[in-house]
């Protein structure tokens, strides 16, 4: 590959609501600026999505957590003017309804989540935050029965 052909990228998100929060990790990186998001990423080769979100929560929040249902299935292209590397991508996330069963909240050891905090659904608004935020939230709220919303559109304090 010479650097020019489109990427693609299998993730797995989790939402996890209680009492009217949600939790979200912040990710600072060379890439990415301070931006909110919900804890998931990568679906490694040969590992279960399902498997995956356990293990994203555990590695960015320091819980541990079951999965309760799958919300829906989230597929975006970023065209190359507006993606990170400069060239088209493709995400498609997998968003999971989670419970958090134990463990105890921190950031990620060595990791690109520099914190994760229980944040008031209304306050989510105000953050500089990643769509797929308001992709999770909105399937958790409506639980369409297709698992699909409608794109959620970037700019201002949403971004990609």
């Amino acid at each position: 590959m010479d650097g020019t052909e489109p990427s693609f990228r299998l993730a797995a998100y989790a939402v996890c609501v209680e009492d009217g929060r949600v939790l979200l990790a912040r990710l600072v990186s060379a890439v990415v600026e301070s931006t909110w998001t919900l804890p998931g990423g990568r679906v490694e080769h040969a590992e279960d999505p399902y498997d995956a979100v356990i293990r994203e929560v555990a590695e960015e929040t320091g819980y541990e957590a079951v999965v309760e249902r799958l919300l829906g299935v989230d597929s975006r292209v970023i065209p190359a003017t507006e993606a990170r590397r400069g060239i088209k991508h493709q995400n498609v996330g997998i968003f999971y309804q989670v419970r958090i069963t134990g463990g105890e909240l921190r950031p990620e050891p060595d990791g690109d989540v520099v914190e994760s905090v229980w944040t008031p659904i209304p306050d989510v608004a105000r953050l500089p935050r990643s769509s797929l935020v308001d992709v999770g939230l909105t399937l958790a709220r409506l639980t369409p029965a297709t698992g699909h919303v409608d794109p959620v559109p970037v700019g201002g304090l949403i971004q990609h």
